[in-house]
Parts: C-alpha cells; sequence; structure tokens
C-alpha cells in the first residue's frame, strides 16, 4: 500500500519563553544544591543564566590559584608549615553557599514577579 500525503501550508508559531520564565519555571532547591555540591556554579547552567556562570567559574578558578600560589611558596624546610590551614577549603566553600542562596532566592524573586505581572 502506498500513503500519498497532501501537500498542504502548515504555519508554525513557536514561542520561546522569556529568560524569567525559565528561571521562574526552574526548581529553586536544584538550583541551589547544583551550586553547593560542585561549588562551580552547574546550578547555573540548569537555569541557563550564562553570565552568573562564568562569574562563579572565574571567581572560583582564581580563588584555587591564589591558594595554590600560596601553598607553593610555603618553606618546606619550616616546622610550623605543616600546620597548614583549609583556606582554599573554606573559600570554595564560601562561594558555593553564596551562589546557592542566590541562585534559590532569584527562582523566588521570579515567581513572585511573575505572580503580580500576571495579576
Amino acid at each position: 500500500m502506498n500513503y500519498v500525503k497532501e501537500s498542504t501550508s502548515w504555519s508554525v508559531k513557536l514561542v520561546l519563553p522569556t529568560k524569567n520564565e525559565i528561571i521562574a519555571s526552574s526548581s529553586g532547591w536544584i538550583a541551589a544544591l547544583l551550586n553547593f555540591l560542585p561549588g562551580l556554579g552547574t546550578g547555573y547552567l540548569y537555569q541557563r543564566r550564562w553570565k552568573a556562570y562564568w562569574i562563579t567559574t572565574l571567581t572560583s578558578a582564581a580563588w584555587v590559584y591564589i591558594d595554590l600560589s600560596r601553598q607553593l611558596s610555603i618553606d618546606k624546610s619550616d616546622p610550623a608549615s605543616l600546620q597548614t590551614d583549609n583556606i582554599g577549603l573554606v573559600g570554595i566553600l564560601v562561594i558555593s553557599s553564596v551562589t546557592a542562596y542566590e541562585a534559590a532566592a532569584t527562582v523566588k524573586k521570579e515567581r513572585e514577579s511573575s505572580l503580580t505581572n500576571t495579576n
């Protein structure tokens, strides 16, 4: 059997969501969790917030570079240098905590503004 489809004119209108609609529809806790656990701003990728992602990535990379250069400059023959601090880990935890809070707060803010715009 042969099926023949008649050619017809179709018009398809594709409506893309705005940036605010994408953020408002994303899950706040997932964005916060993705920002906190790796500490590299991957929750921003989930929210499609590229500027925030690159700022977080560059900040984290700069922090790791500063901490690594600080650790490499420690004199190995000094006995007190064995008592190193965990400033690198603390810095990454601070960055990830701040970005996790900011991602969740942005979702909440966008949802509230979308509710006020529809009413």
